[in-house]
């Protein structure tokens, strides 16, 4: 057992809690002892709840000694991106239109988490209304990667992957529309896993766009990540678009081997225009993988720039159905750069919309032959580390714009398909930043990403490197 609570994996901490080898009240003030020393450096919460949480665990502890046991994260402490209603509780979607919206509901899959035992540390930063690619925030100021003040930590989940990152919370919830629990991950050099669309329940959660929204962990590993998926995948009669397909046994998945296994990397567009780092991680991750026993093979994909496209219309056009009301009442309310978005998409023909809407299925259809033959597909999250605030600002950076549309061309794609994705930290850049690579599956085989994942992890150790304090 290590040393420093805090840095333990969530499944390591909450079978030692379980094993009483230690207390939920030591763990929580271990994590909240961290917080301390680093949200002046990353501005990665949006509210830090000390007192609630250490009674809470307390409470988890006494419940422990009496043989009452929520479940498998009981006394864990966890703290999520602050557009997850919970009851009680402001909810402010990083905006300054919800600055003080009190929830009247608990988002589903954060009470799945909480009937298995959580204690809440706390919200984490965010994207405003969850729409921004970088982890700016013209309300609440940007967050900053652990790894490297000044650059960005991906968005829209920034605080979920800064946290999980410096070890403030051993998980934390993120939302995935175009990208933002994989950049986050990516960029912060942790894992995170965006499902299938459907797989978990959005009920309780802000919505961005109800095509393409997905709710996912960020944590240390895969085998982190497959523990909260099987506690939260399912049906939910508050979520009709939940899907009744089973409910696999993810973390029996990450214990199996890649024998008999065959992953693809793209011949094309995934594998263009990389910076030299992420092209020698992705080589490097190949042949780790090759090692472990799977048949790495290349495979041809249809023009993933179109899907890209497309996502990027249903995305926008979502976004500014669902903020209209807001928009004609409140926009000087909005920070620039989510006004503009949501004000040029009022622009998109309903004509327009609808093709992209219709295209889907034959464009997964056509996805699902070319990679017929393999079980995942790897690539780049991104073909580039994290970018610096400054530069990706639009605001006051001249080429911003289009170092965001590089940092999300990989992760638009897949949402637009609606497919699972394991982001996972697979090396660093030269200059210390952090690089990722996704397993993208099949509809509804998360079991097999997280299989890669785990296997890939038991061979490296990206995933337990800790960045520390500037």
């Amino acid at each position: 057992m290590r040393s420093e609570p805090a840095l333990m994996t969530l499944t390591e901490v909450a079978r030692a809690i379980a094993a009483k080898q230690l207390s939920s009240h030591e763990v929580t003030r271990a994590c909240l002892h961290r917080i301390a020393q680093w949200q002046p450096h990353l501005n990665a919460f949006m509210a830090i709840e000390s007192e609630p949480a250490l009674k809470a665990a307390t409470a988890a502890d006494e419940e422990l000694a009496k043989g009452d046991i929520k479940g498998p994260l009981h006394g864990v402490p966890l703290a999520h991106k602050d557009m997850y209603y919970d009851a009680g509780h402001v909810s402010t979607c990083g905006s300054l239109i919800r600055r003080d919206f009190v929830a009247s509901t608990t988002s589903t899959a954060l009470q799945r988490l909480k009937d298995a035992g959580t204690v809440r540390l706390g919200t984490l930063q965010m994207a405003e209304f969850a729409y921004g690619p970088t982890g700016h925030n013209a309300h609440y100021g940007a967050v900053h990667n652990p790894w490297k003040h000044g650059h960005v930590t991906g968005g829209s989940s920034s605080g979920s992957g800064a946290a999980v990152a410096a070890r403030l919370t051993f998980a934390a919830l993120g939302s995935d529309t175009g990208g933002s629990i994989r950049m986050p991950a990516h960029f912060c050099g942790v894992t995170g896993l965006k499902v299938t669309w459907g797989r978990v329940s959005r009920a309780g959660a802000m919505p961005l766009s109800q095509s393409l929204d997905t709710v996912g962990p960020l944590a240390q590993t895969a085998e982190d990540c497959a523990l909260l998926l099987g506690l939260m995948a399912g049906l939910d009669p508050e979520d009709p678009t939940a899907s009744a397909a089973p409910v696999q046994d993810y973390l029996a998945a990450t214990k199996a081997s890649l024998k008999g296994l065959r992953i693809g990397v793209p011949k094309s567009f995934y594998v263009d225009d990389l910076d030299a780092d992420v092209a020698k991680a992705l080589d490097a991750t190949i042949a780790t993988l090759k090692a472990e026993g799977a048949d790495v093979v290349q495979v041809g994909l249809t023009d993933h720039r179109q899907l890209s496209a497309a996502s990027q219309i249903v995305l926008a056009v979502e976004a500014a159905a669902f903020h209209k009301r807001w928009l004609i009442e409140r926009p000087q309310d909005y920070g620039p750069q989510v006004l503009m978005r949501l004000q040029n998409a009022l622009a998109v023909s309903g004509v327009t919309y609808l093709e992209a809407l219709r295209w889907r299925g034959a464009a997964l259809a056509a996805h699902i032959a070319a990679t017929s033959g393999v079980d995942a597909v790897i690539a780049p999250v991104s073909p580039v580390a994290a970018p610096s605030i400054a530069e990706s600002d639009i605001g006051a950076g001249q080429n911003a714009e289009a170092v965001i549309q590089r940092l999300t061309r990989f992760t638009r794609p897949i949402n637009y398909l609606g497919l699972p994705s394991l982001a996972i930290p697979c090396g660093f850049s030269s200059s210390g930043l952090p690089i990722g690579m996704q397993l993208i599956g099949r509809s509804f085989d998360e079991a097999t990403v997280l299989t890669i994942g785990a296997a890939f992890q038991r061979a490296t150790d990206f995933h337990a490197k800790v960045p520390t304090l500037p």
